[in-house]
């Protein structure tokens, strides 16, 4: 790869993996504001997957660089950017455009990455940190003592979750495939395999009273399920509509039905609480306050993986012009932590 080129892999359409196009191109020019930053690690989320089917909620048109976050080197700043930072290593939420071999972002959008922390290993907790984060501590305030329901307990944002809540002193449940269970015993997890069991069943054995909260990234029919499950004083918290991935229709229509589920409940003259958690909530209305919870939330998840209380579950490392393996792999449910790329 040369390094005086820009590498790109572009999302033209409803693709197969295969389907992904690599394009180079001119290195991009620092705006005044920006810098650009050479990426060292980006990641396959299930964003990407979504956006591959044409299913993610309020992604942009076709064609367009896919790729929710990142992790780099900045190279080059515009005007009005200290230049200082050219050399320091940073993380970036960016929702599209992370797959390329260089990337221009605000340079108030970036967050330092810590000494002592690879690249590879800060990506795992970009998106998938700053969302366990804050849906843990800003939506659930999840306590000492208390108990807490992980869907997807081995899966991206899942896995941080159960970390983060297991520092915070919570017990944790957590659902997923019997292959994951041995693993999740392991860190202290009271396992339940949502394909064979009878989840609200297990979890009243579990936890007779109820739990204190539940993350739920799956949607559909079981967001009931888990809003039954809450305890007096519980916290649903929904972040996503994983079940109707491969639905057709209106990819707006799953989220309009959980925040109408959300607005429903919170209505009803009862002791628990309903949220839909999107991470870029509240950007629009206060730019300068989202960067600054996303920057001292990010620093908390580093400092979280500098301390050993979670840990980067790294599931392989490709290149970037193997995407598309890349993407097979991610989608393929044999693998437990994060998909990485490198330019």
């Amino acid at each position: 790869m040369n390094a005086e080129e820009l590498i790109e892999v572009v999302l033209p359409g409803k693709v197969e993996p295969e389907g992904l196009q690599v394009r180079q191109g001119p290195l991009p020019a620092a705006a005044p504001g920006r810098v650009v930053v050479r990426m060292e690690a980006t990641g396959v989320s299930f964003a990407e997957q979504q956006m591959r089917r044409g299913r993610y909620y309020d992604q942009p048109p076709f064609p367009f660089v896919p790729g929710y976050d990142m992790v780099g080197i900045v190279t080059t700043t515009g005007d009005g950017v200290r230049p200082g930072l050219v050399g320091t290593r940073v993380a970036a939420l960016l929702k599209t455009g992370g797959w390329a071999s260089h990337v221009v972002v605000d340079a108030a959008d970036l967050v330092p990455v810590p000494d002592g922390i690879g690249a590879a290993q800060a990506e795992t907790v970009v998106i998938n940190g700053i969302t366990a984060w804050q849906m843990l501590h800003r939506k659930a305030r999840v306590r000492t003592g208390q108990t807490v329901l992980v869907h997807g307990a081995n899966g991206g944002v899942g896995s941080v979750l159960v970390q983060l809540a297991q520092a915070a002193g919570a017990r944790v449940i957590g659902t997923a495939s019997a292959r994951h269970h041995a693993a999740l015993r392991e860190r202290g997890v009271a396992p339940i395999d949502y394909r064979t069991e009878n989840i609200p069943a297990r979890v009243r054995e579990l936890a007779p009273r109820g739990v204190d909260a539940v993350f739920d990234h799956v949607g559909g029919r079981g967001i009931t399920d888990s809003w039954g499950l809450l305890a007096p004083g519980g916290t649903l918290v929904s972040y996503g509509s994983a079940s109707t991935r491969d639905d057709e229709g209106s990819r707006q229509w799953p989220v309009l039905k959980l925040l109408g589920r959300v607005w429903l409940w919170n209505a009803l003259p009862n002791r628990r609480r309903a949220y839909f958690f999107n991470v870029w909530a509240g950007r629009a209305l206060s730019r300068s306050r989202f960067r600054a919870c996303l920057r001292a939330d990010l620093t908390n998840v580093f400092e979280a993986l500098q301390r050993g209380e979670i840990t980067a579950q790294i599931a392989a490392e490709l290149p970037l012009t193997r995407a598309a393996e890349a993407m097979r792999l991610a989608e393929s449910g044999t693998v437990a932590g994060k998909v990485v790329l490198y330019a």
